[in-house]
């Protein structure tokens, strides 16, 4: 999995919207930062390798939705198989998985058949309704990180409790069926309140950014857009269900090129200038450009070569 860097052409730059590209040499991105989230169908192994070969931050195998009820063990077989394996390199394979629901015959026998596998990287877990539910995923999966798939009315007013479990290491948005739950359209200021709750949950608990759901089929524009929705709201990471969906969510998730822009040119001013707070927008302005340079050394981005562009500062940084 492959993290992305900015490129732009000769020409000078006049937007921020150039685009983002694969390099080779980007660091990992682990699942704290992991803005996209592939979702894998267990039952088809054939499509781990090229999930793996994908621009994804995080392969999900799925045994729970994506798995009619007479595959689900052989499904599991699957998962647990090519995480016990290595690739021609000899490199130990990695991904989470996402489990069968709570309460289902299949969720306790998924968990003891993945204790112990080495490839695993942590679950995902599917209709979370109470914290009980993370907690007792816990006590037989130890030592294992935990995302909890919220996806019901239920779910999301229980929000802060389950944020607030001790072993939920960050929050998704089933958007999907949620909406089939509840009725709601797929209209962004319809899921406003919705994605808002995520978002405020998972800071309260000091939790990473959440996961939205996916654009399903989207690609392109229609994917660009969707993913635009998922930052406007602070969500940090975004479920896909096809591999070509990932190198768009990463670069929609990724700071911009205004945005580093912005950041480098604002704390080479900022040292230049004795590196003393002047006004009540420099520690604000501080942060967060500490912020978008932390993320783009994480993401492996860089400003291209005689790019000169200047930005204003984001608006939430000026001193009132």
């Amino acid at each position: 999995m492959t993290a992305t860097s900015i490129e732009t052409s000769s020409t000078t730059p006049t937007t921020s919207s150039l685009p983002l590209v694969p390099q080779a040499a980007a660091p990992a991105v682990g699942p704290e930062l992991a803005r996209s989230w592939l979702l894998v169908n267990g039952a088809q192994a054939e499509r781990f390798a090229a999930a793996r070969a994908s621009a994804a931050d995080v392969v999900v195998l799925d045994i729970e939705d994506s798995v009619a009820p007479k595959d689900k063990e052989r499904a599991r077989r699957n998962v647990i198989s090519w995480l016990d394996a290595r690739d021609e390199h000899g490199e130990q394979h990695h991904a989470w998985v996402r489990i069968n629901g709570f309460g289902t015959q299949w969720w306790e026998e998924d968990l003891r058949a993945l204790a112990g596998v080495r490839g695993l990287d942590g679950v995902m877990l599917a209709m979370v309704e109470s914290p009980e539910h993370v907690t007792r995923t816990a006590e037989l999966l130890q030592d294992t990180r935990i995302v909890a798939l919220v996806e019901t009315a239920r779910g999301v007013q229980h929000l802060q409790a389950i944020a607030g479990a001790r072993s939920t290491y960050r929050l998704g948005f089933g958007l999907g069926d949620f909406r089939r739950d509840t009725g709601f359209g797929e209209n962004p200021m319809t899921l406003a309140y919705t994605r808002s709750q995520f978002t405020i949950a998972s800071r309260a608990a000091n939790l990473p950014g959440p996961i939205d759901g996916p654009a399903v089929g989207a690609l392109g524009p229609k994917l660009a857009e969707a993913t635009a929705v998922t930052l406007e709201f602070g969500m940090t990471g975004k479920l896909c269900l096809m591999p070509e969906q990932t190198a768009t969510v990463n670069e929609g998730l990724s700071p911009s090129l205004s945005e580093l822009s912005w950041a480098t040119e604002f704390l080479q001013e900022f040292d230049a200038d004795g590196g003393e707070i002047r006004n009540g927008s420099d520690l604000p302005r501080l942060a967060r450009a500490k912020k978008i340079l932390g993320l783009a050394g994480a993401f492996g981005l860089r400003i291209p070569e005689g790019y000169d562009v200047h930005f204003e500062a984001p608006t939430d940084t000026y001193h009132c």
